[in-house]
């Protein structure tokens, strides 16, 4: 499995980027099907179901992707605070980041297309039939849409784990510490805290006290070893593959999809464009998620109520 062999988290190169594009046999593959019906017939008989989910979901929720070229917080961008190094060498402007990400998320909701997916899980549940969503985001919306079988590739916004003794918990905190209120502000022109360290979010379990860090997978950091053997057990037994708002460019959750449609089992991307590896899928279906998803997950007329 190429997971095993990419287990930190990193974007594609150029040579896994053309290892994507490259069709497996035929070099006259034909372009994917937006054949809604054929998709439905494929998804009624479906038993195991995995749903690949990455920012574009969670964009049409109003949540900033820090991708292209709105992707900057103040003059950083993004993936240049989300490093250990980063954490390292200014802990407090990157919890500035993480605070401004985390008041932002409180203000938004699950849009259509986690709404959908989590019912969907509902409904095959009592069917005997599972999806489970493996998502790159750390946004807990698929959580708040009602999702029960996540998978968080990345971890979460709403974790924290101390740099001292490890300890990992849920803060929904608002703010997660007095010296961050009314910090964070995106703007260019926004000057740096600069707040000491002894202010940051501290650990409280047991009187340790230590220095608390999102509890998140940055750029070059090993995914959790836990998670990722069970995302590849999902991968490996399902019947079915949604691919939803990822960019296929970050690895190694961009190698997913196609290592099931390497198997033969069918892959639908559902996205805003066409991606890298959108020409090893038997579907595409180009538009927001929120618009081609439910009618793609709703109750088929073969199945039991």
């Amino acid at each position: 499995m190429i997971v095993r062999q990419l287990p930190c988290r990193g974007f594609i190169n150029s040579h896994l980027r053309a290892h994507l594009k490259r069709p497996q046999g035929s070099q006259d593959m034909a372009r994917p099907s937006s054949d809604l019906a054929a998709f439905r017939e494929i998804f009624s008989k479906a038993k195991n179901i995995a749903i690949v989910t990455g920012a574009g979901v969670s964009a049409e929720s109003g949540v900033p992707t820090f991708r292209g070229a709105g992707g900057y917080w103040r003059k950083w961008q993004a993936q240049k605070l989300a490093t250990p190094e980063a954490f390292s060498r200014n802990p407090s402007l990157v919890w500035e980041f993480y605070h401004y990400r985390r008041e932002v998320m409180l203000t938004k909701n699950p849009n259509p297309a986690h709404l959908a997916i989590a019912e969907c899980e509902e409904r095959l549940g009592k069917q005997g039939r599972t999806v489970t969503v493996i998502t790159q985001n750390i946004d807990e919306l698929h959580r708040c849409a009602g999702s029960q079988n996540i998978l968080e590739m990345h971890g979460s916004l709403f974790k924290t784990r101390c740099m001292s003794c490890g300890h990992e918990a849920d803060n929904s905190k608002s703010p997660i510490c007095a010296a961050l209120e009314g910090k964070g502000a995106p703007d260019p022109d926004t000057g740096d805290a600069q707040i000491p360290v002894q202010q940051l979010p501290r650990c409280e379990h047991k009187g340790c006290h230590g220095l608390l860090r999102p509890a998140v997978v940055w750029f070059g950091e090993t995914l959790d070893s836990d998670i990722l053997s069970r995302a590849e057990k999902v991968l490996d037994s399902c019947d079915l593959c949604l691919v939803v708002g990822t960019s296929s460019v970050v690895y190694p959750a961009a190698m997913f999809a196609p290592q099931v449609a390497a198997r033969g089992v069918p892959v639908a991307e559902f996205n805003m464009e066409n991606t890298p590896a959108t020409m090893r899928f038997q579907f595409h279906f180009h538009g927001p998620c929120g618009t081609t998803l439910p009618p793609a997950l709703a109750r088929h007329e073969t199945e039991h109520t």
